[in-house]
């Protein structure tokens, strides 16, 4: 699975995604108002969720191509249809 990872991006962007949650943590002992506080959540979610879709993206460019050409097309498949599922269900 590594091999179809571009896993210093991944890195980068979790590296940044902990930041803005640490962020968060400080903005309420500080009594930021709530509206900054869900402007921060939400980018902090959008930014896991870009993260789900280079997983994904990698995924397909990789195992899924691999997987269709060398393997079991059927399984191949059916694992995409989860990772799809699962993804989609990121909301």
């Amino acid at each position: 699975m590594i091999q179809c990872m571009d896993s210093d991006n991944l890195h980068r962007r979790l590296r940044k995604i902990i930041g803005q949650v640490q962020a968060i943590d400080r903005m309420v002992d500080e009594d930021v108002p709530c509206e900054d506080i869900l402007s921060q959540i939400n980018a902090a979610k959008s930014a896991l969720h870009r993260v789900g879709q280079v997983v994904l993206e990698g995924h397909i460019k990789h195992c899924v191509k691999d997987g269709i050409e060398h393997g079991d097309a059927d399984k191949t498949i059916e694992n995409f249809t989860k990772a799809v599922e699962r993804f989609a269900n990121m909301t």
